[in-house]
């Protein structure tokens, strides 16, 4: 089959969300557990509270001890405040906690019902490992700033304004003097902040490229030993990993700039204010009670300013996380079907085997590419063997996909049982086809899940008849476990024979109206391919067969044979009459390019 040149990083690009976009992507996240997070912010609240009545009461306390009075009650208040404010903040802290793994869990969810919807053509543009780390390692970022950095947000303004209103209270002299070192350092740290996001952003990335290299060493493990290509591939995993690494710590540096910030700026205040507040002491302005009060809310301010730069940064790094999930959900995915339950009901209603006609049918990949198809026509009968034929890279593998609608024909149409494809419910237009690819990939799991994989209600019946007429009963008495014996990641526990034995009967298995095989045959030994071409030439009574073929012993049993050449049929007939008639299909017959079966 045709496919597009292989993506690369670059093709998955996009541009970054806006804010506005960023926090309306966020809200939706956030929106289905709003009632958890108000909870979570009450209870940091509560606690927040909690810090900004201790100042007062200790002024009160210092005031008692000038004036000799009993500071036993204050002393048991302030210790019960503690103990509340803690206990208050900490279940609050579970909420947040267990409320940002829901949405984590509900961002993954979606993401990948959405990846496994995704059109064939997104498929091949982008790289399977680049979306995976968008499944795993982006949405993890969410889980911070989902709750944690919303709450801390609104946490940190209302304490710090709280605590502003307080400071102003006791004294707006010392007030000013804080605020003007704080605007001081928080201007500067305004301008980390887009660099926490630019290089979090392209921290996401490397990993992803991480993900896109291991995918493809363990997609092709033999060959890569085979060829002595361990240390290129490792140099070359290794290389996206620097990446990573060079990015993340460039995150890490800003980060630790913009999280000591605050910390400077509090420091910075405090001998301010102790230079301004003490000569105010001296001068009888204000008590010493007072001053002691101010540098505690002034400390106090260490943690809700904290909170507010945290909150900052995580909402950094999740919006860049958020621009590359928002990336996937802008990816065309095919239609999902509105009527399922009308669904065994329409399977009934039209039996038997499956008519197929190409009318003018024009196919490219994408715009810019060359024609796969150029209006090709043909039209097939129900029942019977069809086989397809012509030299690589005619566009034979390329009618199954049109046929199963992997791919949109860009012009003419594809009907089956007189019924332009794109009219079909796509889950009943599936059901009536069995297909096997060219690789019959086989996936991990046992023997029974593999079988069962396109019919999960077949039964026990039915899967010893299609072992029986695959002749993989043999297989399944050798294995240790028979049917429940794992296969090993794609099959790898498995000979190439075997694997394509597996396809064809994972397809019998789901009673198919239409059979497609793209090289079904390809690597069965001669006794095998023989009993497995009489098992199709005896479906081929019942249902539609529609076979690419390269081996003479196939084509010769077929029905009709269509001829394709460079995007085009050029002729269809039996292989005594196309031998006679079309100079191209007797040259492959002759030169062996259909190879007769050993």
């Amino acid at each position: 089959m045709n496919t597009a040149s292989a993506p690369t990083t670059d093709e998955t690009h996009e541009a970054s969300l806006s804010a506005r976009e960023t926090v309306k992507a966020l809200c939706a996240y956030v929106r289905p557990h709003r009632w958890a997070v108000v909870l979570g912010l009450l209870c940091a609240l509560v606690g927040a509270a909690g810090g900004l009545l201790q100042p007062l009461a200790t002024k009160a306390l210092v005031d008692r001890l000038a004036s000799g009075e009993t500071i036993a009650g204050i002393l048991i208040a302030l210790t019960v405040l503690v103990l509340l404010g803690t206990a208050v903040e900490a279940f609050g802290a579970y909420v947040l906690e267990r409320t940002a793994e829901s949405v984590v869990l509900a961002a993954r969810r979606t993401l990948v019902g959405r990846l496994l919807r995704l059109r064939i053509a997104e498929w091949e543009r982008i790289p399977p490992g680049d979306l995976m780390s968008r499944v795993t390692s982006d949405t993890t970022l969410l889980r911070a700033v989902s709750t944690q950095a919303v709450v801390s947000a609104a946490t940190g303004a209302v304490a710090s304004v709280a605590a502003i209103v307080m400071m102003a209270y006791l004294d707006a002299v010392l007030l000013a003097v804080t605020l003007g070192v704080v605007v001081l350092v928080g201007g500067a740290v305004a301008l980390v902040m887009p660099k926490i996001a630019r290089a979090t952003e392209r921290s996401q990335e490397a990993v992803g490229e991480i993900s896109i290299a291991l995918e493809r060493v363990f997609g092709a493990f033999r060959t890569v030993k085979a060829s002595g290509a361990e240390e290129r591939e490792t140099a070359r995993v290794e290389a996206a990993a620097r990446r990573a690494w060079r990015h993340g710590v460039k995150s890490a540096k800003w980060e630790a700039v913009a999280g000591s910030a605050d910390e400077l700026a509090v420091q910075l205040a405090f001998l301010a204010v102790l230079g301004v507040g003490g000569a105010r002491v001296a001068s009888g302005e204000i008590p010493v009670s007072t001053l002691i009060a101010f540098l505690l809310y002034l400390f106090y301010l260490i943690e809700p300013v904290s909170r507010l730069v945290d909150a900052v940064s995580q909402y950094q790094e999740g919006a860049a996380a958020l621009s590359r999930i928002a990336q996937v959900e802008r990816l065309s995915t095919e239609p999902t079907d509105r009527h399922k339950g009308a669904l065994p009901a329409q399977r009934a209603a039209v039996p038997g085997p499956a008519s197929v006609r190409f009318e003018d049918v024009s196919f490219r990949y994408r715009t810019g590419l060359p024609k796969v198809h150029q209006q090709v026509s043909f039209e097939l009968p129900g029942t019977g063997m069809t086989a397809f034929v012509g030299p690589s890279g005619a566009g034979k593998s390329t009618v199954f996909a049109l046929i199963e609608r992997f791919h949109e024909a860009t012009g003419g149409r594809v009907l089956v049982d007189g019924k332009d494809v794109r009219d079909w419910p796509l889950p009943e237009l599936r059901s009536a086809i069995g297909y096997v690819e060219q690789d019959a990939p086989v996936l991990a799991g046992t023997l029974r899940e593999n079988l069962v994989f396109a019919a999960p209600g077949a039964t026990d019946d039915d899967i010893r008849d299609v072992l029986a007429r695959t002749q993989l009963d043999t297989l399944v008495e050798r294995l240790p476990q028979g049917l429940d014996t794992p296969v090993g990641h794609r099959g790898s526990k498995l000979s190439g024979g075997e694997r394509q034995r597996i396809a064809v009967a994972r397809a019998l298995l789901r009673k198919p109206r239409l059979l497609l095989l793209d090289e079904a045959t390809s690597q069965l030994d001669a006794v095998n391919e023989l009993a497995l071409r009489d098992v199709i030439t005896d479906l081929a009574r019942e249902t539609t067969v529609l076979v690419v073929a390269h081996r003479l012993s196939t084509v010769t049993g077929a029905d009709r044979i269509v001829v394709m050449d460079a995007g085009r049929v050029r002729a269809v007939g039996t292989h005594e009459e196309l031998v006679a008639q079309d100079p191209l299909y007797a040259q492959l017959a002759a030169t062996q390019l259909l190879a007769p079966a050993r």
